[in-house]
């Protein structure tokens, strides 16, 4: 009598519950590593881009310092503790630029950490009273003025140290950049030298103190 062939066995519901669990948990991990590989370059882009938009800021800054002139009409570099003013060649002519640490406005609450430094510009122009005006202008920078952009956020405070004497000092207490005597006693005097000491405030990409010295080359006529 021949035999009876076996009777192929299938899984039992236990089996098919023991792989489910198994593949689910490969694909939770699976899962966990490609978010983390993603968090991980969102991260490092964020970080990348601030720190172009900080060295664009930073090289802004020097460019606007390299370019200093010295006129008849308004000081040719100030600083009040809040904002920093100077005089700058242009193509056209003579350009007032303040740059000046506000309180940020109109912004996230992950913005709002800090406070936003500003660079505003007054028009190129070649006499004096155009740019009496824009040195008053300069005078009420608030919010977020006409004919600003916002350069950095995140930053609680910052301060500019003028090189004099082979020595810094701060800006303010040393009176500003005294001043020359002779035919025009009104005119300043410029330091060799000025250093820009930023403290950030956390949350934007960077902790700390950042500093960054400029020196002044001879002024042209």
């Amino acid at each position: 009598m021949a035999g009876r062939l076996p009777r192929n066995r299938g899984f039992t519901l236990v089996e098919v519950l023991v792989a489910l669990v198994v593949m689910a948990t490969l694909a939770l991990m699976a899962w966990q590593g490609v978010d983390g590989i993603v968090r991980t370059r969102d991260a490092s882009q964020a970080r990348m881009e601030s720190t172009l938009r900080l060295g664009t800021v930073l090289a802004q800054w020097e460019q606007d310092l390299a370019s200093l002139q010295e006129t008849d009409a308004v000081p040719a570099l100030t600083f009040d503790g809040a904002t920093l003013r100077l005089t700058r060649r242009t193509d056209d002519g003579i350009q007032l630029v303040a740059w000046s640490l506000q309180p940020t406005t109109g912004a996230s609450s992950d913005e709002a950490v800090g406070n936003q430094w500003l660079r505003w510009t007054g028009p190129s122009v070649t006499s004096s009273g155009p740019l009496q005006d824009s040195w008053l202008r300069s005078q009420a920078l608030q919010g977020n003025p006409a004919g600003a952009s916002r350069t950095l956020s995140g930053i609680s405070q910052w301060q500019v140290y003028c090189y004099r004497g082979n020595a810094w000092s701060n800006c303010q207490s040393s009176g500003d950049l005294g001043a020359s005597g002779g035919a025009n006693p009104t005119k300043t005097v410029l330091p060799s030298g000025l250093r820009l000491v930023l403290t950030f405030a956390g949350g934007q990409g960077f902790d700390g103190t950042l500093t960054r010295d400029v020196a002044f080359g001879p002024q042209s006529p």
